[in-house]
């Protein structure tokens, strides 16, 4: 084979090998939350104080493909609902029964993304179903980018962290009792915060 050859044949490989990778899509980032740093936690009217909880069983993904595009990124999330924690067990029990959260027929609690919305200054609008006993309803979570840094193990690290708020009855959690003076023993807004941290799979 002629030196000419050789140089042409090699140029056709190393093209073939450019438009390969130009045509090759990037893998996408897969982060996995963090169960043990981090935190689901709600508050509830209950009389004239507020009963404090959280959750302490629950797991999620959060899927990037580009990160210079995070609102291609996409969310899923599930919360065992029977991992439910207010710190007293008969009171545990009774928001696990049939009269709140009916664990045994609606053991989960799931949010998935349908779209993100970037508002500027690391703050995200995270549209998405969510459902809980039994009833789906489309919301918008505002969420917070707190960052991403490596670990002292080498493991690269992202938070997030948002407030908000759900009213129970809309999916179903009617369960109260009318107090002798008037007025109900607790109330329908919970208020929810959630701080996560989570690792590139």
């Amino acid at each position: 084979m002629t030196n000419m050859k050789k140089n042409f044949l090699t140029t056709v490989l190393a093209l073939g090998a450019v438009v390969s990778l130009a045509q090759t899509p990037p893998q996408p980032t897969v982060l996995k939350v963090d169960p043990v740093h981090s935190v689901i936690e709600f508050s509830v009217r209950h009389l004239v104080s507020k009963v404090t909880g959280n959750f302490t069983g629950f797991s999620g993904t959060i899927t990037v493909p580009d990160p210079a595009k995070p609102e291609l990124s996409s969310v899923t999330f599930s919360i065992e609902a029977a991992s439910i924690d207010t710190r007293i067990a008969d009171r545990d029990k009774h928001l696990r029964s049939a009269d709140f959260f009916d664990v045994t027929k609606y053991p989960d609690i799931s949010f998935v993304s349908t779209k993100i919305v970037s508002k500027g200054n690391n703050l995200y609008d995270v549209t998405g179903l969510f459902t809980m006993h039994g009833v789906t309803k489309e919301i918008t979570l505002p969420v917070t980018y707190d960052g991403r840094i490596k670990d002292p193990w080498g493991h690269e690290r992202a938070g997030f962290s948002l407030k908000t708020s759900l009213n129970r009855k809309d999916y179903g959690i009617v369960w109260n009792k009318t107090l002798d003076q008037g007025g109900l023993m607790l109330g329908d807004d919970v208020e929810i915060s959630i701080d996560i941290e989570a690792v590139v799979s």
